[in-house]
């Protein structure tokens, strides 16, 4: 078993997962890996239920972003005629989040001992979206080499490559910003979502790291 875990993961973070029962198991590793970093992300502060919050939403974070990109994905592949081979470019960037999953997972011990060595709310949250950056960046390269074929098949996929990054990359933001909190706040009980949840998230991460480094 432990090997079949292993064969599944190396196929996932290589973009080799070609068969239906390699590709679906990759995503349930990717969930789990979610899971992981998310009952970590929820740790801050020493609070179960917070714990269990984060460790279920952070795989609802990367569905739910997938879920909400594709349907613009769809058009834009449409526009560029490139509708034939849409079913092979989901398969590409659903099964690349699997990957998000696992680098997420690998990632967790790091934030745990950010923790440990940092008691600041502020500089958790600012922590937090760094690993999910990297985590984001590395899978990129996985979406890069399952695009390959597609790309030597046609050349507007590379177009469409990087539309797929930019639009994931919008949805996820605010996505984040909706389902939060993912890190507990001292200042508030633990909570699935806060109320009032909406609202723009790109000026809030703007004026977080602002104050931040006017704090120092």
């Amino acid at each position: 078993m432990t090997g079949r875990i292993l064969f599944i993961t190396e196929n996932t973070l290589h973009g080799n997962a070609s068969r239906f029962t390699t590709w679906f198991g990759g995503l349930i590793i990717g969930g789990v890996g979610g899971v992981l970093y998310g009952a970590v992300m929820g740790a801050f502060g020493l609070n179960g239920v917070q714990v269990l919050y984060s460790a279920a939403k952070v795989p609802l974070l990367l569905a739910a972003t997938t879920a909400l990109a594709l349907p613009s994905f769809f058009v834009l592949n449409t526009l560029l005629g490139l509708r034939a081979d849409f079913g092979r470019a989901v398969r590409a960037v659903v099964g690349t989040q699997a990957a998000v999953g696992v680098v997420l997972a690998a990632l967790a011990p790091y934030t745990a001992l950010w923790y440990l060595t940092s008691g600041d709310y502020h500089e958790a949250l600012l922590f937090n979206g760094l690993m999910f950056l990297v985590a984001s960046g590395s899978a990129q390269w996985v979406l890069r080499r399952r695009y390959r074929p597609l790309i030597a098949a046609n050349r507007r996929h590379r177009l469409m490559l990087w539309a797929w990054v930019v639009v994931y990359v919008f949805v996820g933001t605010q996505m984040g910003w909706v389902l939060r909190p993912f890190v507990g706040s001292p200042d508030h009980p633990p909570t699935f979502v806060r109320p009032a949840a909406w609202g723009n998230a790109y000026v809030v991460v703007f004026d977080l790291v602002v104050n931040e480094f006017r704090r120092r």
